[in-house]
């Protein structure tokens, strides 16, 4: 299949979904309907995640190779560092080559719930900046290497400008691309773009744009990642939170504001974090796609 990278040669804007790996042989099968759904809207390419310390890491890439295989359309496998030693990400990646898969998500990730308390070692990766150069000094320019970026800083560096030079450091060791956590003032993509730019950045980078469909799971889920529940979707959603076809349709409205915004200042495209769920998105993107 094609390399991110490659895509981005020919289309100055692209669109693109995320899933992630269900935990039930039910999910797995409603995704694989959500798949087919998704594909029949083109996108440029599928990323899927996999679990804290790589729990569904097969699932993830069974899946995959089934977006490339089945439907024709481009894969990126999320990989994780956090419980590997250097010689099984090795491994994983020789694994990744070999189903065909030429896209990663390059991420530290998060400890397992089972193992909160997790340090690396002198074998292990601290950052995904070195996961990064890993990947390029063993598997030259096999891979598109996608990396994630956070316009209001990461929950363990709030500091936007020293955040910013974290991120350089990735694009520096390899890395090809940037897709956002999700976000919702387009203020802090646009800032966050800037900062990068000044610091020498020239690597798209693609905002997460999850739409709103349960008010009360959002704030509870910006809660854990950092993200900031804003004062306008406060006057929007709070009246309407328990109605769920009214928080539905605003919902949809609210995100395709917010993506016609970003398109229309500069935004190299969108990256739709779908829930596993081919609605909204469809909606929106045909409402907002170029």
């Amino acid at each position: 299949m094609t390399k991110i990278t490659d895509i981005f040669e020919q289309k100055p804007h692209t669109f693109s979904f995320e899933l992630f790996p269900p935990k039930t042989d039910e999910g797995y099968q409603k995704l694989l309907e959500t798949i087919k759904a998704l594909a029949g809207l083109k996108p440029d390419f599928i990323s899927v995640t996999y679990g804290a310390g790589g729990g569904s890491r097969d699932k993830t890439f069974d899946i995959v190779q089934h977006i490339q295989d089945k439907h024709k359309i481009t894969g990126v496998a999320h990989l994780t560092c956090v419980l590997h030693n250097k010689n099984e990400i090795k491994n994983i990646l020789a694994d990744i080559k070999n189903r065909g898969i030429k896209n990663v998500l390059a991420l530290r990730g998060d400890p397992p719930k089972e193992n909160p308390d997790w340090q690396p070692g002198k074998d292990n990766f601290r950052y995904s900046s070195e996961l990064c150069a890993f990947i390029r000094k063993n598997f030259g320019e096999h891979f598109g290497i996608g990396v994630a970026g956070f316009p209001e800083g990461h929950l363990l560096c709030q500091d936007r400008d020293r955040d910013a030079q974290f991120l350089k450091i990735k694009i520096d060791n390899g890395a090809d691309f940037v897709i956002t956590q999700l976000f919702f003032d387009n203020k802090n993509y646009f800032d966050y773009v800037a900062r990068l730019r000044k610091l020498g950045v020239k690597a798209r980078v693609l905002p997460g744009i999850i739409p709103i469909t349960d008010y009360q799971g959002l704030v509870r889920f910006c809660g854990l990642c950092g993200a900031t529940v804003t004062a306008e979707l406060k006057k929007i959603f709070e009246p309407i939170q328990n109605d769920k076809e009214a928080t539905l349709k605003a919902g949809i409205d609210f995100a395709v504001r917010q993506c016609q915004e970003l398109l229309a200042g500069g935004a190299p495209g969108l990256h739709f974090y779908t829930l596993n769920k081919s609605t909204p998105v469809d909606t929106i993107l045909n409402q907002v796609r170029r």
